[in-house]
């Protein structure tokens, strides 16, 4: 992955508690669709083998892995992430081809954040990764990124992988022009799975 940095500055930051006794913090930036594009090729043709993909929403969670790296377009404002039997459109940017300016206006990212969930039961208790939202304020995708408690197969590993979360990092600094931490481990957090004790 490139090490180049974009130039791009936090725009806000904020921890949501959810219904469940989760929070998620969220830290957000100016999704241009030059940035977008870029997001794009780091996410799913450098590092496509190591994402879940999908809408996030209450009630439904789709979390779709690559078997092969997709073949990536753009026309028209809207990313094609393609692997011939099944494809997704993604609207990073001007979709000039519609009649209606209030679409044009709303349908392109409007709004992208990393996250990081902590607390309860689902992904032993941690999640990271990214989400977009368009112009209306709805979920266009989020993606998880690699987790530190489960292998790219999504299988329960022995003890904590703290290099897992190298892509979360690399990402925040490239994205966020953040100085990539030196040690991913969060504070106070053992070195134990929760998944391996009923908290998975």
């Amino acid at each position: 992955m490139t090490t180049a940095t974009i130039d791009s500055t936090v725009i806000n930051r904020e921890t949501v508690e959810n219904l469940d006794g989760t929070n998620t913090e969220y830290t957000y930036f100016e999704p241009t669709e030059e940035k977008m594009k870029g997001l794009a090729q780091d996410l799913f043709s450098k590092n496509w083998n190591k994402i879940v993909v999908g809408p996030c929403v209450e009630g439904a969670v789709f979390e779709i892995r690559f078997a092969a790296e997709p073949k990536l377009s753009y026309l028209d404002g809207y990313l094609t992430v393609d692997l011939g039997h099944w494809h997704f459109h993604l609207c990073l940017g001007p979709h000039k081809n519609c009649p209606s300016e209030e679409l044009r206006k709303n349908r392109p990212v409007a709004k992208c954040a990393f996250f990081e969930m902590r607390g309860g039961k689902c992904g032993g208790g941690r999640s990271w990764g990214l989400r977009l939202w368009n112009g209306f304020g709805d979920q266009l995708t989020t993606v998880f990124l690699p987790s530190p408690f489960l292998s790219d197969e999504q299988q329960v590993l022995p003890e904590p992988h703290w290099d897992r979360l190298e892509l979360y990092y690399s990402l925040r600094e490239k994205y966020l022009s953040e100085p990539k931490r030196e040690n991913f481990k969060p504070v106070n957090t053992p070195d134990v799975n929760p998944f391996l004790n009923g908290h998975g």
